[in-house]
């Protein structure tokens, strides 16, 4: 960016969300997510056609209204007198602009707020499985892309990119995002997206022996499932409960020696759920084998929360081409999610459920029809405003 160029401003201004009540309460935790973030600059001393408040709600409002595509977007944008108000750009936005701005800038403060909405998240959603320690569901998940974003390799005459992702087992909630192009390995994301002390929860591909003892030389833990052919050398066998599915339970050396054994000991717990046995593979040794089930079970929350995000928030219906502004997009998606977590929480004293969500889109839906028919009646009168309140508001 050129120094000295025309900043932009990142401060929110409450006025301009008014009468837009429903679309506020959801907005609201941005105002102190902002705090402190580094302001958007444009690249000379003309004024953006677009500021970042303005890009941030045309996302948001995207993915919460389940809007098909950029061009269905921005054609509600111009049309729509409440969006028109209280979404868009004061003068509007056209398509160039707009493609502009996702593509190539506000990626930095995406990400900054993305990380205080998590911890705004965690101080008033509750904690499960606290006995368990802090578990993060770890997994990749491809999003199809066009032929024209080449940098999405994938196979032959196919393009994809792939999102990798820590998801907080304990309160529900996404954490630390990778985007890649499709072919790129899963693995090497484990130790970009733990921390020292977390347990990482992994499916079958994510089997590697060299990555479990590196992940235990850095302190992270892991429970990933393992295929049942591997190759074990027990040092150790633990106590089983013959009342229980536990049908294994030993400390070993997994692999074969001299190819792909581990350097590192680890624990190896066998179990029976519906008369399908699960080989775990774990560095934790404080817990029941019975816990470690329980764990890997939980690893399930990532696949739930990937379908949902992706079915019901529309997060990979392309608006970008770049990687820059597919990760704009992502980061925007799951901002959405966890206001969303945020805004379930204090309203409705639950988590996130597609039904709230649609009860909060038909809210806006509402106030949108009352904001058009200010626009053609701007003196209603007390009784009119009164009855339109109370039709907002009814019971969805």
């Amino acid at each position: 960016m050129i120094s000295g160029g025309y900043e932009m401003p990142y401060t929110i201004d409450p006025q301009n969300n008014a009468d837009a009540t429903s679309f506020s309460q959801l907005y609201q935790p941005i105002e102190s997510a902002v705090i402190g973030m580094s302001p958007l600059k444009a690249r000379g001393y003309r004024p953006l056609k677009m500021t970042f408040e303005d890009q941030l709600k045309a996302l948001i409002f995207f993915h919460l209204e389940e809007h098909v595509s950029a061009q269905h977007l921005l054609q509600v944008l111009e049309k729509n007198d409440f969006a028109r108000e209280h979404i868009a750009p004061e003068e509007g936005i056209k398509k160039s602009s707009f493609a502009e701005a996702i593509n190539s800038r506000g990626l930095e403060q995406l990400m900054y707020i993305y990380q205080n909405l998590q911890t705004q998240a965690v101080s008033v959603l509750p904690k499960v499985h606290v006995d368990l320690g802090d578990l993060v569901g770890i997994d990749g998940s491809l999003i199809d892309a066009c032929l024209s974003m080449h940098w999405a390799d994938y196979r032959k005459g196919s393009k994809k990119a792939k999102v990798h992702l820590g998801f907080d087992l304990n309160y529900g909630i996404p954490r630390k995002v990778f985007l890649s192009n499709g072919n790129c390995a899963e693995r090497p994301f484990v130790s970009m997206i733990l921390s020292p002390g977390q347990t990482g929860v992994t499916d079958r591909g994510y089997q590697a022996h060299d990555r479990f003892d590196q992940w235990q030389e850095e302190r992270k833990h892991f429970v990933s499932r393992i295929k049942a052919s591997t190759k074990k050398t027990i040092l150790e066998t633990n106590e089983i409960d013959p009342d229980s599915n536990i049908f294994y339970d030993a400390i070993v050396l997994l692999g074969t020696p001299g190819v792909n054994q581990t350097q590192r000991p680890v624990r190896v717990v066998g179990y029976t759920v519906n008369n399908v046995k699960y080989w775990v593979a774990t560095s934790r040794h404080d817990l029941t084998a019975e816990q470690i089930a329980l764990i890997y079970k939980l690893r399930w929350d990532i696949e739930i929360f990937f379908g949902w995000w992706k079915r019901h928030l529309r997060v990979y219906h392309l608006i970008a081409r770049s990687e820059y502004g597919l990760m704009v997009q992502i980061l925007s998606g799951l901002i959405t999610y966890l206001l969303l977590a945020i805004y379930c929480r204090k309203q409705h004293n639950e988590k996130v459920s597609i039904k709230r969500v649609r009860e909060l889109r038909i809210k806006i839906q509402n106030e949108m029809r009352i904001a058009n028919r200010r626009k053609t009646c701007p003196n209603p009168g007390p009784r009119f405003e009164n009855q339109q309140i109370s039709n907002c508001y009814a019971n969805t």
